[in-house]
């Protein structure tokens, strides 16, 4: 029993001392270039998470060097175009529109035109097979037949 209370007393003596996170710089004015960029930037290890929301090793020393750069001065493009120059158009989480990422920007809402198209002709096209003749005679006859077995 008394392992209990001093476990619980442990427990809150920790409470009491948790603090916020401070941030890694003093200066607030770098810290958000930094998360900005990190929303910008792709992790290369994760492909599909932005700096900001990866936790990779490479992540993290990505948003350290971009940290680095953002200490000394740099501008936002200025730290763009030196981890593109490093790292390939691939580090940007939204590629620039150019001849090489056409395809990129364009390609989904031409795949869905062109899927609406073929809808479109395929359903014409069923529309003409299907044509409202009148019934013939006979079948008129074999029609009255079955209906009147049914009542």
């Amino acid at each position: 029993m008394f392992r209990l209370i001093v476990a619980c007393f442990m427990m809150q003596v920790t409470c009491v001392w948790a603090e916020e996170a401070q941030p890694l710089q003093a200066d607030l004015a770098v810290e958000m270039q930094v998360q900005r960029l990190s929303e910008e930037l792709r992790c290369l290890v994760c492909q599909n998470q932005t700096l900001a929301d990866s936790h990779s090793d490479l992540a993290l020393d990505l948003k350290r060097e971009v940290r680095e750069m953002a200490t000394k001065g740099m501008t936002d493009e200025a730290i763009v175009d030196y981890l593109v120059a490093r790292y390939g158009d691939f580090v940007r989480y939204r590629p620039a529109l150019k001849s090489s990422t056409v395809l990129l920007w364009f390609g989904p809402f031409a795949l869905l035109l062109a899927g609406g198209i073929g809808l479109f002709i395929q359903l014409r096209r069923r529309q003409a097979m299907t044509t409202d003749e009148p019934l013939s005679a006979e079948e008129a006859r074999k029609v009255d037949e079955l209906l009147d077995k049914e009542s």
